[in-house]
């Protein structure tokens, strides 16, 4: 999750719902006067005009009103979560709350479905957004859906045991020139790209460029919506990205990378971010020194389908 999405901002009427989805309780108001329930929160009972009214916790279960797929995001920042199951969910008190759905495929949902709360934390801070699942699914109540988070989760499943990989001989032309496809690898790991690794890397290269290090003048000026890490400092992350190769080269003396043959910035990464890489050997050359393969690296940020970096990397083994 970016952190350059757009989040509530409590308001002194809004600020009990907020501060008890921190806590993973569900409050709304109730009219003390004639004991309607009222949403979304105001100083006023829509029913009888009563100001007197009383926040209350309540259960959260109820049914699916209405929902909706969308599939293209309305900011790069969203693309890891296409596609949203955007949705009303009717409480048992008779409410009606905006909200996405979560833990359940799109075959499975049905207007009228029951279903239940799902508190996710979406900041440090402890920020939370209600989410809601199928009432009849294991699904923890309270889940972690920071960048770190998430990230860490990834970086487990990354880790997981590799089957044995070909052995392909460097100096063994036939066999190098049989690596090249036009399919790519699996994922790699992924690196969360926050506002502290993007100011250290302005404060290292000497680009502290505003539309990186100045998050309130880029919320207010950049075409993105917020900070965005530098091209150069996600290709330098693709180091830190270990791609699940089903081969590995072996008998050469020396291996040399000798730089790029193409290396393009397609797409932004907005701070907060995750990122993650796949690739493919695009070309091999018998050359007088040694074989040359030329591999494609794409880092894309996490759900988007347009690379933020695409690098043609080339290798010599020797």
């Amino acid at each position: 999750m970016s952190t350059n999405k757009p989040l509530p901002t409590p308001t002194e009427i809004s600020a009990p719902f907020w501060n008890g989805l921190k806590e993973g309780r569900l409050t709304i108001p109730q009219c003390t006067s004639c004991g309607h329930w009222i949403f979304f929160p105001r100083r006023h009972c829509d029913k009888c005009w009563s100001q007197d009214l009383t926040w209350k916790t309540v259960k959260g279960t109820g049914t699916l009103y209405t929902y909706t797929l969308t599939r293209i995001p309305t900011l790069p920042d969203f693309a890891d979560e296409m596609p949203q199951k955007m949705a009303v969910v009717e409480l048992d008190e008779g409410v009606r709350i905006n909200t996405t759905l979560v833990g359940v495929d799109e075959a499975e949902i049905q207007v009228g479905m029951r279903v239940k709360p799902v508190f996710d934390t979406v900041k440090s801070d402890g920020t939370a957004l209600l989410r809601f699942t199928a009432a009849d699914k294991d699904m923890a109540e309270r889940i972690d859906s920071t960048p770190a988070a998430l990230a860490a989760a990834a970086e487990a499943a990354a880790a997981a045991p590799v089957a044995d990989k070909r052995q392909v001989r460097f100096d063994d032309e036939a066999a190098m020139k049989s690596l090249v496809s036009e399919t790519y690898s699996a994922w790699s790991n992924q690196i969360v790209v926050d506002q502290a690794l993007i100011d250290e890397f302005a404060k290292l290269s000497g680009d502290d460029y505003w539309i990186h290090t100045d998050p309130e003048r880029a919320r207010k000026q950049s075409p993105f919506g917020g900070t965005i890490a530098h091209g150069a400092l996600v290709q330098v992350l693709q180091s830190r990205l270990r791609i699940p190769l089903d081969y590995e080269v072996v008998g050469f003396n020396n291996m040399v990378n000798y730089g790029s043959d193409r290396l393009r910035f397609p797409a932004p990464v907005p701070a907060g971010s995750r990122i993650h890489a796949r690739t493919r050997v695009k070309a091999v050359e018998k050359l007088p020194k040694g074989m040359q393969l030329t591999m494609e690296i794409v880092t894309h940020v996490v759900g988007s389908e347009r690379p933020s970096v695409i690098n043609d990397l080339v290798i010599l083994y020797m």
